[in-house]
C-alpha cells in the first residue's frame, strides 16, 4: 500500500465538503464528487464561509485560504477517482445508495486504493460486500464528526475482513490531517453514536414530559456537563432527518432503548430539519 497523495470524497453536502476540506487544509489534492457538477461546486463554495470563520477565530491563516480551496476539485465523474489513494464516502445514510457508490467506484479506482465509509450506523462488514473480494481487505469505516473541520475525533472501524495494514493506513491518514483516531469494533452505531443518541432520546423524553425546554436542556448540558454545544443545537446542525434515520437503525438492532421519540418524528414530518431548512428546534436565518 502506497502513501497518501490524492483523495476522493463522494458527497459534497455539509459532511462530505468538510471532510474534503480537512485533507485540503493539510496539503492534499481532493476530488469532491456529487451527482451533478453544480452540486459539487456548491459544496466547495460553502467552504469559503467555513474558512472565513476559521480565520476569524485564529485557527487558519488568511494566506492559505486560496491555495486550500484550489486543492479541492469539484466533479460529477467517477473517472476522476482513478488515481486516488483513498476514497471517503459521505452520502446519505442509506444502505442501497452507499453500496451503489462503492460498486461503481470499485471498477474505476486502482487496486490498492483504500475505501472508507463515513457511515454513522451501518455495518462496515455489510457495506464491504459491495466491492470485489480482492478489495474487501482495503475497506473500512472512517466516521468523522460534524463539523469535520473542527472536530478532532475519527472512529476507525475495521470490518470482518479488513486487513491490519488498511487500519494502520487509515489511522495514519487521520493523524496527518490533525485528527485523533480511535479504533472501534464493527457494531451498529459504533461507540459515540450509541452514547449520543441514548442522550438525545432521553432529552426528547424530557421535552415531551414538560420537564424542561430545548433551550434549557442545551444550557444545562453546556454549563452543567461542560459540553461545548447543547444537544438541540447539535441535532439542528447534523439534521433531524439524519438523526431519525440513525435512531431507526439503532432501534432495529438494539430494541426499545433506542426507539425514536414521537417529538422527533413530528419535527421531521414538519420539515423542521435544522439549519439546512432554516428551522429545527430553533429558527435560523436562511
Amino acid at each position: 500500500m502506497e502513501g497518501l497523495n490524492k483523495v476522493g470524497v463522494v458527497g459534497a453536502g455539509m459532511m462530505g465538503a468538510e471532510i474534503a476540506l480537512c485533507f485540503a487544509m493539510s496539503g492534499y489534492e481532493v476530488y469532491m464528487k456529487d451527482a451533478t457538477l453544480e452540486l459539487a461546486q456548491k459544496g466547495k463554495d460553502r467552504l469559503e464561509g467555513v474558512l472565513d470563520k476559521a480565520i476569524q477565530k485564529g485557527r487558519f491563516q488568511a494566506k492559505d485560504k486560496a491555495p486550500t480551496l484550489n486543492r479541492i476539485i469539484p466533479t460529477d465523474k467517477n473517472k476522476s477517482f482513478k488515481d486516488v489513494d483513498l476514497v471517503v464516502e459521505a452520502v446519505f445514510e442509506d444502505l442501497k445508495i452507499k453500496k451503489e457508490v462503492f460498486s461503481q467506484l470499485d471498477s474505476i479506482c486502482k487496486s490498492d486504493c483504500v475505501f472508507a465509509t463515513n457511515t454513522s450506523s451501518i455495518s462496515i462488514t455489510l457495506l464491504a460486500t459491495s466491492v470485489r473480494p480482492e478489495r474487501i481487505g482495503r475497506f473500512l469505516g472512517a466516521h468523522f464528526f460534524s463539523p469535520a473541520s473542527v472536530m478532532k475525533l475519527v472512529e476507525v472501524i475495521p470490518g470482518l475482513e479488513t486487513e491490519e495494514e488498511t487500519v494502520a493506513f487509515m489511522m495514519d491518514c487521520c493523524r496527518k490531517i490533525g485528527k485523533t483516531p480511535i479504533r472501534v469494533k464493527d457494531v451498529t452505531g459504533f461507540a459515540v453514536n450509541r452514547i449520543l443518541h441514548a442522550m438525545w432520546i432521553e432529552a426528547n423524553r424530557l421535552v415531551e414530559e414538560g420537564v424542561a425546554t430545548p433551550e434549557d436542556i442545551d444550557t444545562a448540558c453546556k454549563l452543567g456537563l461542560g459540553h461545548p454545544i447543547g444537544p438541540y443545537a447539535l441535532m439542528d446542525l447534523t439534521g433531524n432527518d439524519l438523526n431519525l434515520k440513525v435512531q431507526e437503525i439503532l432501534y432495529e438492532t438494539y430494541g426499545e432503548r433506542f426507539r425514536p421519540r414521537p417529538i422527533l418524528k413530528q419535527k421531521v414530518n414538519a420539515n423542521h430539519l435544522g439549519r439546512k431548512t432554516g428551522r429545527g428546534w430553533y429558527e435560523y436565518k436562511k
